[in-house]
């Protein structure tokens, strides 16, 4: 998500190139830097690529505990609100309560990308001897939200809310937590707790009213993320209408956002994580196999478009911070447009079938397991890993 209300782009720019710098009057802030090793920042860094990578592998499917708590922009806001950041970074009264100061903080300054600002330069890891106490102290609470944040999603797709304790942390994160505005600021409290994995499993008791509207559900949030691949963080630094519109450009990890998200679109699309090929209750599969030969060709064409685009993001030049103009990023933004359109031929097909009980009860079973094989696995693995980075940034200090 982007933050519509952010820092002017120039002072990001300066930020980049000269470090964490501030703009508070707070010079009596304590910047004294922590006791730590250079490799706990490196096992740090390498840990937020791992739980990053779980993040954009679940972008397919941000309908939803993502939407509906404003998880997304919380967790996944971006360009950084740099100035804002480096402010709190030496803000002594936010430091004392810092725990509760991020819940209602704007979201410009939390999640994947706070952490992030703090943690890289120039795609490497930060020299350990400039990491402050008061850092520390951010990254530690930003990164323990984290936790919380991702944990609420596993919890809210569990069908069967097998986990007692992720639950209970989920029922708190919804209890605490408000809904964010498109500038990233908190508004107004978030509604109770809801199972979206039940109502996505069960038409009728949620937002889905058949089991149809739900199984298009995964092809509208595929062409989602593969519309903001494609059109935004490609194609606004490529065309030049918005140069600083880079994702992880401290860590230079645009290129591997980009493919890890159309990787959660293949696994939505094949029913299974890291799935090769689309499994026996797959939408593909599904398509594929119906006896309908237009269906089956779309769904052909949705798997050649789908390996293609991979294939170009794979391709582009790195990093995308330095090399956004390249024409490798055209390449991209052309094979995904490609794969937008197939996805869009496929959903045209599908809706003729509306109220077609042979059809609905296929996308029953094409949603069961679209829950508990793809979004429910990739939201524990995003959450394990998660609590794995807390855990690693706990560690980094002596």
């Amino acid at each position: 998500m982007k933050n519509k209300n952010l820092l002017k782009m120039a002072a990001v720019a300066a930020l980049l190139s000269l470090g964490l710098v501030s703009c508070t009057s707070d010079d009596d802030a304590d910047t004294s830097v922590i006791d730590g090793t250079q490799t706990g920042i490196e096992q740090v860094c390498s840990d937020w690529k791992a739980a990053r990578a779980n993040w954009e592998q679940s972008e397919a499917f941000l309908f939803g505990a993502a939407d509906v708590y404003s998880i997304d922009p919380h967790t996944d806001t971006w360009p950084v609100a740099a100035n804002d950041l480096a402010d709190v970074l030496r803000d002594e009264k936010a430091m004392a309560d810092i725990d509760n100061f991020i819940k209602t903080a704007n979201s410009g300054i939390l999640g994947y990308h706070g952490l992030e600002y703090v943690l890289f330069r120039n795609g490497q890891p930060r020299q350990i001897s400039q990491i402050t106490n008061l850092e520390y102290k951010y990254i530690c609470a930003v990164a323990k939200d984290l936790y919380n944040a991702t944990t609420t999603l596993e919890a809210a797709w569990d069908s069967k809310e097998s986990n007692a304790a992720r639950h209970e942390i989920a029922l708190n994160y919804v209890a605490t937590h408000n809904a964010i505005n498109d500038e990233g600021d908190a508004e107004g409290e978030l509604g109770g707790f809801q199972n979206f994995g039940k109502a996505f499993k069960n038409p009728g008791t949620g937002d889905w009213a058949t089991a149809l509207e739900a199984t298009l559900e995964i092809i509208s949030g595929c062409q989602d993320i593969i519309g903001e691949v494609g059109d935004s963080k490609i194609g606004l630094p490529y065309t030049g209408q918005d140069k600083n519109y880079i994702e992880s450009p401290y860590a230079y990890n645009s290129i591997i956002d980009f493919y890890d998200n159309i990787i959660s679109c293949k696994n939505a699309l094949y029913g299974q994580v890291a799935a090769t090929t689309p499994n026996d209750r797959s939408l593909i599969y599904f398509c594929q196999n119906a006896g309908n030969a237009t269906l089956a060709q779309q769904a052909n064409t949705v798997v050649t478009k789908l390996d293609a685009a991979l294939a170009k993001i794979k391709a582009m030049k790195a990093p995308f911070a330095l090399y956004y103009t390249d024409p490798s990023a055209k390449a991209a933004i052309d094979a995904l447009g490609a794969l937008d359109d197939a996805l869009g031929a496929l959903d045209e097909t599908l809706k003729g079938y509306a109220g077609n009980a042979t059809v609905e009860a296929q996308c029953k079973v094409i949603n069961d397991n679209y829950v508990d094989n793809v979004v429910l696995p990739t939201y524990r693995t995003l959450a394990d890993n998660a609590w794995k980075l807390y855990q690693s940034i706990v560690s980094m200090k002596k």
